[in-house]
């Protein structure tokens, strides 16, 4: 199994059930805008946290279109998600098994 892959479609599969979450529950949001806040507190020059204050800045649907975008951007910045922490445990083991199972079955 390509585990690069796996990490991509991992990443990809926990952020589409953070996009569907998002107009629904705006805390989300806001832990994540925080999250950014300190980063860039921290760091001001720190790269991906300007790139994801630009996005978390959108309305909600824009945001949650990038988080399922397969651009070379996406991808990136879902490596440093602020989004981190938002999926409870189980959730996010069941992604991670689910898409481990489902890559699996393709080769």
């Amino acid at each position: 199994m390509d585990l690069h892959k796996l990490a991509l479609e991992r990443s990809l599969a926990y952020h589409a059930i953070i996009a569907a979450h998002l107009i629904d529950d705006p805390a989300i949001l806001e832990t994540a805008r925080e999250r950014v806040k300190g980063w860039l507190t921290e760091d001001p020059l720190r790269p991906f946290a300007r790139k994801w204050q630009d996005i978390l800045n959108r309305d909600a649907n824009s945001i949650a279109a990038f988080l399922i975008d397969r651009s070379e951007l996406a991808e990136e910045l879902r490596q440093s998600s602020p989004f981190a922490g938002a999926l409870d445990p189980r959730e996010r083991w069941r992604v991670w098994r689910e898409t481990r199972e489902r890559l699996a079955g393709k080769s």
